[in-house]
């Protein structure tokens, strides 16, 4: 039986495996462009653009998640017990206590948001807080630190400016073509070849991107999960969380595609992907990551 070590272990090799792959694949969609062009100028313009708009959502977009969630800021004095837990945890975990957050909603879930650890927020449903048992929240809420502990929020902002980086590429790339700008380039058949290889790349780098983005998350998903029941030390916990979150039938009121990738489990509810539209989810299968729980010796 693989032990919550070596699950943690595997899934960050995976995960680095996946970033490399990413940086690579973004420094050859930039060469060939450039090449298609002969014009490396392009490049550092949309670089110096996908950096500083993520820039400003790596400071910001902690307070416009809440915001669009319809969280607020809870105390000691009214939520004791939430408090007890969070702190008991971080102690474990060697985190600082972040700031505890709750949404009025019915639906069971949660999310972790901050620019680090000392900036960090645990955000609650009302549903979750009342729908859990005791065990079953701390595996929920450890989940959430470890997403603040492995640094999660920041590696997503890097692989959002590399996705943004290529979505801005491909698209300046169709319109300076559009518009004959990359008829500058006379180095006869391997310009032809650079220039048909961009057209190409214009059309499913993007794409190719975001599915490189999704499997990243869906890896910080199992880590969270392990890197959670190495806290708590008792997987249960989280596993049957994940299974009352999955189950329960009332639909999150303040959700969009942008934030959803945020929640412990996906709140879109809808069919069951299957086939090549599960590359295309942002969370693992529940059953998946429960059955994974389940396997874990502490």
């Amino acid at each position: 039986m693989a032990t919550l070590y070596t699950h943690k272990s595997r899934n960050i090799r995976l995960t680095w495996v996946y970033l490399t792959g990413f940086l690579v694949f973004t420094i050859g969609v930039g060469w060939i462009f450039a090449q298609s062009l002969n014009n490396p100028i392009i490049l550092y313009v949309a670089v110096g653009f996908a950096f500083v708009m993520n820039f400003i959502s790596y400071w910001w977009s902690d307070k416009i998640v809440l915001s669009m969630s319809g969280a607020k800021e809870v105390s000691r004095e009214n939520a004791k017990p939430i408090y007890n837990l969070v702190e008991n945890l971080c102690i474990t975990a060697g985190l600082p206590v972040p700031k505890i957050y709750v949404i009025p909603d019915p639906a069971p879930n949660a999310f972790a948001t901050g620019r680090d650890p000392e900036h960090a927020v645990v955000a609650l449903t009302s549903g979750i807080i009342e729908k859990l048992e005791k065990a079953e929240l701390e595996g929920v809420i450890a989940h959430e630190l470890a997403h603040i502990g492995n640094r999660d929020i920041l590696l997503g902002t890097v692989v959002t400016v590399l996705v943004g980086f290529i979505s801005l590429l491909a698209d300046w790339f169709m319109r300076i073509s559009f518009f004959g700008g990359s008829s500058d380039n006379d180095n006869g058949r391997a310009g032809l070849i650079f220039t048909i290889l961009a057209l190409v790349l214009s059309l499913l780098a993007p794409v190719v991107a975001t599915l490189m983005q999704l499997a990243i998350s869906r890896k910080r998903e199992f880590l969270a999960d392990t890197s959670g029941a190495l806290i708590t030390r008792y997987p249960e916990g989280l596993a049957r969380a994940l299974e009352k979150i999955s189950s329960d039938s009332n639909q999150l009121r303040k959700v969009n595609n942008a934030t959803a990738h945020m929640y412990i489990a996906s709140p879109l509810k809808g069919k069951r992907r299957m086939g090549f539209a599960k590359f295309f989810m942002t969370h693992p299968p529940i059953e998946e990551r429960v059955s994974r729980l389940r396997e874990m010796s502490v």
